[in-house]
């Protein structure tokens, strides 16, 4: 299988989806639009050549603007410092290297990396949603509100699994501008999508689009490593939107712009507000998200595909033709292994719930919680198993 890029769209993170892709941008000039503005030749002045526009007055406000004029003000720049170490010449670790006295000639070398994307203040105690590949690893934080105001920002809590952080920064005494939360389950295919953020620098950016489909899987986004139903629209998200928020026609934060499809132009994805709703007190109070795991890697597998697979000479193993979830490789050390569960098994039921597909199993478990049983029922050659698997927390990369 070819290897492919995706990106995450804050300045400095990325993950591949599609090897070898690239994207170059040249700057772009209107050259006409849609139609000549109004003019009023009652406002030339003596020896004027050139007509005064003067806007229509009863064009309606645009609902963008509205939205904006509420919620803009809450959204902010976030600019990460992060110090890292490294060796100017890894030989400089081998004994012929060192002096007199066993100390290395050259000592490693300090280099200061920098990063940048977007939050949003969600109330007056300085409490800030983004996403955690924006401020993972920082040493400093440093948050810019659009008023021009800078405060120092402290990294609360970091939840990897969903992608989510909570930064925390002291008001000063004024007031600080709040971001409406709405209800993500209420959104539609269709439903208007405002993107606002910070993308490659340029503060203060939004773009318009719509809400082009609902409940986007990580495996299917390309990030497998994720928990989370993905919000998809087509409004513009660009590297350094990370953390951003995403909102509906009303100005309401319906979802946390997140990632981007390299390999295509309309397509980014965002994180459900009501999964950050869930989660920011946990966040904000430093305590880890609970995720329950049982440890095993796997693909969704149908009667056809096992079929295929077994007629090939050159599989490494047979699998039974049914529908389930094939386990392609159980991790050391995980409930799955203790459990006895096997690379080419594949899992037909959980608790008695029928298991068509991974993303099903993944969020079954997720449901169930932190050291419950799972009666796992499975196929393994011509064999029907069951197992009984004690689930465990997943612990942050």
């Amino acid at each position: 299988m070819k290897s492919r890029k995706f990106w995450r769209s804050s300045t400095t993170h990325f993950v591949a989806l599609v090897a070898g892709f690239a994207i170059s941008f040249s700057s772009l000039r209107v050259l006409s639009s849609f139609a000549e503005p109004i003019t009023d030749n009652s406002n030339l002045t003596p020896g004027a050549s050139t007509p005064v526009a003067v806007a229509p007055s009863n064009l309606p406000q645009s609902f963008v603007a509205t939205a904006i004029e509420q919620t803009g003000p809450a959204v902010v720049r976030i600019d990460t410092e992060k110090v890292v170490s490294r060796r100017l010449n890894p030989a400089l670790e081998d004994p012929f290297f060192q002096d007199f006295f066993g100390n290395q000639l050259q000592q490693p070398q300090r280099q200061r990396m920098t990063g940048q994307g977007s939050g949003f203040i969600v109330d007056q105690e300085g409490i800030i949603l983004t996403n955690a590949h924006v401020v993972d690893g920082a040493d400093r934080v440093l948050v810019t509100l659009k008023d021009g105001r800078t405060f120092d920002g402290e990294v609360r809590g970091i939840d990897e699994v969903t992608d989510l952080a909570v930064v925390k920064i002291t008001p000063q005494g004024d007031k600080l501008p709040v971001a409406p939360l709405g209800n993500s389950d209420q959104i539609r295919v269709g439903d208007w999508a405002i993107a606002v953020g910070n993308p490659v620098g340029l503060n203060n950016t939004v773009t318009l689009g719509i809400i082009s489909t609902l409940s986007r899987t990580s495996a299917q986004v390309g990030i497998p490593d994720k928990r989370i139903d993905f919000i998809q629209t087509d409004a513009a998200i660009n590297p350094g939107n990370s953390g951003g928020p995403l909102l509906n026609a009303q100005g309401e934060v319906i979802g946390i712009n997140t990632a981007i499809r390299a390999d295509a132009m309309g397509i980014g994805f965002a994180i459900p507000i009501n999964k950050a709703k869930e989660l920011q007190n946990i966040l904000a109070s430093g305590r880890e998200v609970p995720h329950p795991y049982i440890g095993v890697q796997m693909v969704t597998i149908t009667p056809e595909l096992a079929k295929q697979n077994n007629q090939d000479p050159n599989s490494p193993f047979l699998i039974p033709e049914t529908n389930g979830v094939l386990v392609v490789r159980v991790l050391p050390d995980t409930p799955a292994e203790a459990a006895g569960i096997r690379v080419g098994d594949v899992i037909t039921k959980v608790n008695n719930q029928p298991i068509t597909d991974g993303s099903q199993l993944q969020s079954l478990v997720e449901k169930v919680g932190i050291d419950k049983s799972l009666t796992v029922s499975l196929k393994r050659g011509d064999r029907d198993l069951d197992l009984t698997v004690k689930t465990a927390q997943l612990a942050n990369q």
